[in-house]
């Protein structure tokens, strides 16, 4: 695979460094993020049906998503939208409604790359340890992975 997805963590530290290239510029990966209609189709592993509930993508707005699975588990989602730069810059909090209390912030840049190349970095601050160590343990790195392999495919087409 071309563009897999890098995640570094420092034992003991609460953050997490994403990193995912795109053969895409960044007007199109960061459309993909802000658009709720393109959102839907790729956030999260495959096999999760996203449903948006709320949708304020500007600085101060909001999200809320649902995911069900097959078996018709739901997972909620919800955050703050704290500042959007376009085709540059998302800070936004995600809590996952499973694990209240537990809220990251994710900076997420968005970098022009030759031959009409991008790339995100996304430095997540978790409240604690033992959440980022949670959310690792529950599949986030595959999530992410399987989300932006999805992302792929839409920017592909």
């Amino acid at each position: 695979m071309r563009n897999s997805v890098v995640i570094d963590t420092v034992p003991g530290r609460s953050y997490a460094d994403i990193t995912r290239e795109f053969e895409a510029p960044v007007a199109a990966v960061f459309a993909a993020h802000a658009d709720p209609d393109i959102y839907k189709n790729w956030v999260g592993p495959r096999g999760l049906d996203t449903r948006i509930t709320h949708w304020d993508f500007r600085t101060g707005g909001g999200y809320r998503f649902e995911q069900v699975d097959a078996e018709g588990n739901t997972y909620a989602f919800r955050g703050v939208f704290h500042t959007i730069r376009e085709h540059e810059l998302i800070v936004q909090t995600f809590e996952f409604d499973g694990a209240p209390d537990e809220v990251s912030m994710d900076i997420m840049r968005f970098e022009e790359l030759p031959d009409g190349r991008s790339r995100i970095v996304d430095h997540g601050v978790f409240s604690t340890v033992e959440a980022l160590e949670g959310m690792m343990s529950q599949g986030m790195a595959d999530g992410v992975q399987e989300g932006y392999e999805r992302l792929d495919e839409i920017l592909a087409s």
